[in-house]
């Protein structure tokens, strides 16, 4: 929940629980029934494709139930994720029309849910986004492009859409910052889960040092690849390694506040935590107080995605960085 002094809202994105999800310790309604009595609420976020069958049509009895959940455990729509998936026809991409229709029935999906709010994703591209712009006014739902690593808010791919947002003038549009583009370390767990599958101690020394080089981020994941296999490292445990370069970025936080104005929801990313309950890639210390400064009023969800490589607790990680996220918060009271 919020503290006194600041505005910041906190809440859970149920894609932080995608190993109990598909492992099926949890159905949809019982992630949602836990979220509340964990008190990792008030916000909730839902991935469509994930988590409703059949996304993104919504029939009503699924609409009517969510709804009724909703009231039950007390918890707030805050933002549905929508998918760009340009190769549904595997024989070729969508036309812009069609990506258009696509995105305009997810919009009126996050509608009947209840979300005022959608998360789209960069590969929808500008156009796009400003042809569903009627779609998204008529239905009253906002639309936020989420800015997750390699991306940050000055790279060029996301610059023309700040254009485009500019241009438009509409506030429909907006941004989701994530915070794992402004990363300060390669999650522990990410290292430990490449070791623990046979990557060798020198190869990760090397990733690493170069993961803190200067420059972009493609630059860096050539430089290493390059540079691993000229030593002579296997190439299966080189590209293994690579991805450290596109999920984990290394922008200042600093670089969020040229957009604030238009962020509309957040992404609070996190992976590790040490044991004095900080988290140990993401400096959330240095983060949060950019966002209260900024004056943003909306929420934040809590974002873990150490599921892809870890099967640790996902409910037990939310809980650790709703507590940090209280003390932040505390402390600028």
């Amino acid at each position: 929940m919020n503290t006194a002094g600041n505005t910041l809202k906190l809440g859970t994105t149920l894609y932080s629980l995608t190993t109990e999800f598909y492992s099926k310790r949890f159905s949809f309604e019982e992630l949602v029934r836990k979220v509340a009595s964990e008190n990792i609420g008030p916000g909730l976020e839902v991935v469509g494709f994930q988590s409703i069958k059949g996304f993104p049509v919504v029939c009503d009895e699924f609409a009517a139930k969510f709804k009724d959940l909703l009231a039950e455990t007390a918890l707030i729509p805050t933002c549905l994720g929508v998918n760009t998936d340009l190769w549904i026809n595997p024989n070729r991409p969508m036309s812009e029309d069609e990506n258009v229709q696509y995105h305009e029935r997810q919009l009126e999906a996050a509608a009947k849910l209840g979300f005022t709010l959608v998360r789209y994703q960069l590969l929808a591209g500008p156009s796009v986004i400003e042809r569903c712009l009627p779609c998204a006014e008529r239905l009253g739902v906002k639309m936020g492009l989420e800015i997750h690593a390699p991306h940050h808010a000055q790279h060029p791919d996301i610059i023309e859409f700040r254009e485009m947002y500019e241009r438009v003038g509409s506030p429909m549009l907006g941004f989701i910052p994530d915070f794992g583009s402004t990363s300060r370390a390669v999650p522990p767990s990410f290292l430990a889960a490449q070791r623990a599958k046979g990557v060798p101690d020198e190869l990760i020394a090397l990733s690493e040092k170069i993961w803190l080089a200067e420059g972009k981020s493609s630059e860096r994941k050539s430089h290493y690849i390059d540079a691993a296999r000229a030593q002579g490292f296997d190439e299966h445990w080189i590209l293994s390694l690579a991805g450290m370069f596109s999920l984990f970025g290394r922008a200042k936080p600093e670089s969020w506040m040229e957009i604030m104005p238009q962020v509309i929801h957040i992404h609070g990313k996190f992976f590790d935590f040490d044991e004095q309950g900080d988290e140990v890639s993401v400096d959330m210390a240095r983060i949060l107080p950019l966002v209260v400064e900024s004056g943003y009023d909306g929420f934040m969800s809590s974002e873990y995605e150490g599921h892809i490589w870890s099967e640790e607790d996902g409910f037990e990680k939310i809980k650790r960085h709703h507590a940090l996220a209280r003390r932040i918060l505390s402390s600028l009271d």
